[in-house]
């Protein structure tokens, strides 16, 4: 795989301090994404320019890169989003839209909260917007719950196995060894783990032309990119429950608990 030179204006160190601080923040409040970006920033230093070689390396990546296309804008348009086929991608990544409330510009837009260089003109921070933008296409694929901590930690133990970078590695480790706490048990870190586990195993879906893949029935799609069925994850989340399996918001629900009595 090709070396390419890296981010202009970084001098490639970690800040540790501020990734911390952030993850301290984060599993007080699992709700507070911004924290997430905040760690991302820190610790997934040359992360883009890696991932940015890696698809540039592939058969299609030259022309997706060449294309240029800012999929945040695709998945806010909703003639785009209703245009997709019952049981393909685009269909369940319609319905996830539909039944959480969650948004492609929502996203953005946290991102956004403090400067950042992926909001930089260049081809590294195009990369990391993609990446950045299909998060959600792959918690419709992998099956991970979004609105839940354990769905969210076990696919950010996908992604730190299939696009690489230390912040993603850090918040699994933090959510699964605060639980083994919480939770008073294992269920939780073994999903995790399973999450990367199967991130390891799948092919890697940054390379893929999502707007290809967006039309592709749902289930040939996991199978082609060999994403396998999160056994441990159900496990956890019917052996735990919702209060569990979403400890890290259930944190924030109790703290905000004397306000309201207050009231």
């Amino acid at each position: 795989m090709a070396t390419l030179p890296p981010f202009p204006g970084t001098d490639g160190k970690r800040d540790w301090r501020s990734a911390i601080d952030a993850i301290r923040k984060l599993m007080n409040n699992g709700d507070d994404t911004q924290q997430v970006f905040r760690i991302m920033r820190a610790l997934n230093v040359g992360n883009a320019p890696q991932n940015y070689a890696r698809l540039i390396a592939t058969e299609k990546g030259g022309r997706i890169a060449q294309d240029h296309v800012e999929l945040a804008e695709r998945f806010t348009d909703p003639a785009f989003v209703a245009s997709f086929a019952p049981d393909t991608v685009g269909a369940a990544y319609r319905h996830f839209l539909e039944t959480t409330g969650y948004s492609a510009d929502g996203l953005v837009a946290v991102s956004k909260l403090q400067p950042d260089e992926d909001d930089m003109v260049h081809p590294y921070a195009w990369m990391g917007r993609r990446i950045r933008d299909t998060h959600d296409i792959w918690h419709v694929l992998t099956g991970y719950q979004a609105d839940e901590s354990l769905g969210e930690a076990a696919l950010v133990a996908f992604s730190y196995a299939q696009v690489g970078g230390l912040g993603w590695a850090f918040i699994a480790g933090a959510a699964s060894l605060k639980s083994l706490n919480v939770t008073k048990g294992t269920l939780f870190a073994r999903a995790v783990i399973e999450g990367y586990r199967h991130g390891r195993a799948a092919k890697w879906i940054s390379g893929e032309d999502y707007l290809e893949l967006l039309h592709e029935p749902i289930d040939a799609a996991r199978r082609r990119l060999n994403i396998k069925e999160p056994v441990q994850y159900r496990r956890a989340q019917r052996e735990l429950g919702p209060a569990m399996a979403s400890y890290l918001s259930a944190q924030k629900a109790r703290a905000a608990e004397p306000e309201r009595l207050a009231a």
